[in-house]
């Protein structure tokens, strides 16, 4: 062994007596290695000792302190002067091995001092590789001065490497910001005071809570608003991201500490516990998997296996503060507003007026006829697709994405149809065949004329019966097996505005009717050959005021018709009609005058009027369709069935060649309400009549959803780990006289480390596997201030037969 260097500092020689044993040599075992001896009146190890004792059964020996003199210290480590003291006793058994003293070849004696490792006043002449580093000690070097009282805390403060003046209580000044830390940390956990004891554990748990509370004051604060717009960018998401993972790492600090103070705990008491359950402590207290393995260990019967599900579940927390906050988007109300027209009247015959030789000239609305027009003759007007609607038929104003407006009113026209099948009954009969495609004209006048015949089918119920839809049985006739397949026919005659003689009408519910007419159709040439019942409605268009509420989003145009109301109040007919005859005296056409205007009052008590000259010009139009006739002569083929209309004409009728007929289906109600919605958008388009309904405009944007129930998760764990906290540091409260609060320390694990004896048995048998599944047959009890102590004798190091002094076998 190496001497230790002369130390400039040294002054003042230190007695201390080495106590020697005066038995027999003979009596004793051969000595061992001097690193091998023991002190047996001592309660640990020599090794543990500043110096050894290696007295046995010799009185104790002096205490630490007599052996050092009361005069204070100048600051120079003494150099101890060794005196010798003989015992007296003499021994009546053989002892284990005890070191003898070597003399070097000078005839000097040799003594060998321990140092300590954690002392801070080892002097510095001290070189590396001097001194055995494998041994264990405590503090305590026979310093003049210094207590020899071991901290029953393993944990020791780190200190100042640097030169410097010592503080109180024998540690030096640190000398950064990290050690005065580590400093402050060991003196709380060495308090007697709990809250400085797991003051650490605390601070995290309250972070933890206080990340946890700033993302739920941010949610409530934004939500249902719009996304915040930050500097620098940053976003929501960020902001959660951040504090929740400061909340998730905050939160499982004081769980791990306390599951590694549980491990100390888990050994105290009568029972033994298995040496694997240290390892599965320490492992839980690091992470999930230990977590898991301690869960099924503990079959989750103690409250180290509330902190094991804490930690298990913390897995979760990140995904579920995701999921807190979603941004569905909204539309929100701008600064511009919408606009849409709305019809207070019509009177396009007020402006642009036409004169002939003096006298005004009235003619119908060339818009309005080219909106019926296709619904005469065709499907009619198909709406067009724009973005996610239609095309709006109204010349509205949306500066934004959408706009909605408030409920208005507007004038238009109203179309109602009933089924009308029950006026009808089949017969044939000899009639005026006033249906045919091609009647004939008187030679003179040019006149239509109509002749009689058989015919087989529908007729309407009324003095003079109508053929609604049938056929002709005349042979050798012009009109033999012409087919009737549809007719529309007015209630009235369309000359002198009077009612059918004889029939009932079925719809009665309208002043000033633009319409009114019976559709019947054969629906097929099959149906109507074998006589099948036709599709028969009775149909009334006529004035009415409109409540409705309308809407433009992203280029799509809707609008919704709540409420309708026309003048039902019915009275006498205000048609006045008069013949008119030529200079001949010959009838040559009708004269029509509507005596009243049309008024109609709405739901929010407006009128709305239209004068006598417009309601009967727009009542004309429909005098086209209304009566007219399709039939199919000389061909089987439907397509070649004509349209016989505008009857009113006597000279010369017209006929019209049809690529769909719409009075041939049963959707001719659905059919006529787009008609009337088509005339009534046209009388909202005018350039005059016509009011601005203004609504609010909207864009869309997104909006902060908060998601509260994601959040049970992340404030559950909060109020576990609270607990499991609060439990743990009451349980290290009543066992601070046993258990210090170690926590997850290292220090402590390895200062109480196995001796090396027991580490060769564990590790050095092949028979019995790995020392982890030795680990989990062994079974060991932690005593206080004692150490740990082996059950069985499986793994207990054998040693000769001891003093009745020494320890017993199986503690270490």
């Amino acid at each position: 062994m190496s001497k230790l260097p002369v130390s400039p500092f040294w002054s003042a020689n230190t007695n201390i007596p080495i106590y020697l044993d005066t038995c027999d040599e003979r009596e004793l075992p051969k000595a061992k290695d001097p690193s091998d001896y023991t002190c047996p009146t001592c309660e640990i190890s020599s090794r543990d000792q500043p110096i050894h004792c290696i007295s046995l059964g010799s009185p104790s020996p002096p205490s630490y302190r007599s052996t050092s003199p009361d005069a204070p210290s100048t600051g120079n480590l003494a150099a101890p002067a060794l005196k010798l003291e003989i015992a007296s006793h003499h021994c009546s058994k053989p002892l284990p091995p005890r070191p003898a003293l070597h003399s070097d070849s000078e005839g000097r004696q040799r003594l060998r001092f321990r140092r300590n490792a954690f002392s801070p006043l080892t002097p510095a002449t001290i070189k590396k590789g001097d001194i055995d580093w494998s041994r264990k000690s405590y503090a305590g070097l026979g310093i003049p001065e210094a207590q020899f009282k071991p901290d029953k805390s393993p944990i020791t403060p780190g200190t100042a490497e640097k030169k410097g003046e010592q503080q109180e209580g024998g540690l030096q000044e640190a000398s950064n910001f990290a050690q005065r830390i580590e400093q402050k940390l060991w003196k709380y956990s060495a308090s007697r005071n709990v809250v400085k004891r797991w003051l650490l554990e605390i601070i995290s748990w309250s972070l933890s809570a206080t990340c946890m509370a700033g993302i739920v004051g941010m949610l409530i604060a934004y939500k249902d608003k719009r996304i915040p717009d930050w500097p620098l960018g940053l976003t929501l998401n960020a902001y959660i991201s951040v504090l929740s993972k400061v909340a998730s790492a905050a939160l499982l600090l004081p769980v791990s500490e306390a599951l590694g103070q549980l491990k100390w705990s888990w050994f105290q008491g009568s029972n033994s516990k298995k040496m694997w359950d240290f390892e599965l402590f320490d492992n839980a207290s690091r992470g999930p998997w230990g977590s898991l393995l301690l869960l099924m260990r503990t079959k989750g019967k103690s409250l180290a296996a509330l902190g094991a599900a804490v930690t298990l579940f913390a897995l979760a927390l990140d995904p579920f503060f995701q999921q807190v906050v979603e941004y569905p988007e909204h539309w929100r109300i701008q600064e511009g507003t919408g606009s849409i027209p709305t019809a207070t009247s019509y009177q396009p015959y007020l402006s642009g007026q036409e004169y002939r030789q003096g006298f005004e000239n009235i003619e119908l609305d060339p818009n309005m006829m080219a909106v019926s027009h296709h619904f005469f003759y065709d499907n009619g007007t198909l709406p067009i697709t724009f973005g996610k609607g239609v095309r709006a038929e109204v010349p509205l104003v949306c500066p934004n994405s959408k706009c909605t407006w408030p409920e208005y009113e507007t004038l238009g026209i109203c179309n109602e149809c009933t089924d009308a099948s029950d006026v009808l009954e089949f017969k044939c009969i000899n009639t005026t065949l006033d249906w045919v495609q091609a009647p004939g004209t008187d030679p003179e006048t040019e006149q239509v004329t109509f002749s009689n015949g058989t015919s087989c089918g529908w007729y309407l119920k009324a003095d003079n019966p109508l053929l609604m839809t049938g056929y002709n049985v005349d042979r050798d006739t012009a009109y033999a097996g012409e087919i009737l397949m549809m007719r529309a026919q007015p209630i009235y005659d369309i000359f002198t505005r009077e009612p059918l003689p004889g029939y009932t009408v079925k719809l009665n519910n309208s002043r000033n009717p633009l319409a009114h007419a019976i559709i019947v159709s054969g629906e097929s040439l099959d149906n109507i050959q074998r006589n099948a019942t036709p599709i028969a409605h009775e149909c009334l268009l006529s004035w009415c005021v409109k409540t409705m509420m309308s809407e433009y989003t992203e280029g799509g145009y809707t609008e919704n018709v709540t409420r309708t109301f026309t003048n039902d109040t019915v009275g006498p007919s205000p048609w006045v009609t008069e013949q008119i005859l030529d200079d001949e005296g010959a009838f040559s056409g009708t004269f029509y005058y509507y005596l009243e205007n049309v008024t109609v009052r709405g739901h929010s008590g407006y009128e709305y009027h239209v004068d006598n000259t417009t309601h009967s010009l727009t009542l004309f139009m429909f005098d086209d369709t209304f009566p007219s006739s399709y039939t199919l002569a000389n061909s089987s083929d439907p397509h070649d069935a004509m349209l016989r209309y505008k009857e009113y004409t006597t000279v010369r009728p017209f006929s019209r060649n049809l690529t769909y007929n719409p009075y041939m289906y049963d959707n001719i109600s659905a059919h006529l309400d787009k008609l009337a919605t088509a005339m009534t958008n046209q009388m909202r388009s005018a350039t005059s009549n016509t009011e601005l309904i203004i609504g609010p405009a909207f864009d869309k944007e997104s909006f902060v959803d908060v998601r509260w129930a994601w959040l049970t998760l992340p404030l559950g764990l909060l109020g576990l780990a609270f607990i499991f906290l609060v439990a743990t540091v009451i349980r290290s409260s009543f066992e601070q006289e046993h258990v210090g609060v170690w926590k997850t320390s290292a220090i402590a694990t390895l200062l109480y480390g196995l001796p090396d004896e027991m580490q060769k048995k564990i590790t050095s048998s092949k028979e019995h596997g790995t020392p982890r599944a030795k680990a989990k047959e062994v079974r060991v009890k932690w005593l206080p201030r004692g150490g740990w102590r082996f059950s069985g004798n499986a793994t207990s190091p054998t040693a000769p037969k001891t003093h009745k002094n020494m320890p017993p076998e199986g503690w270490i």
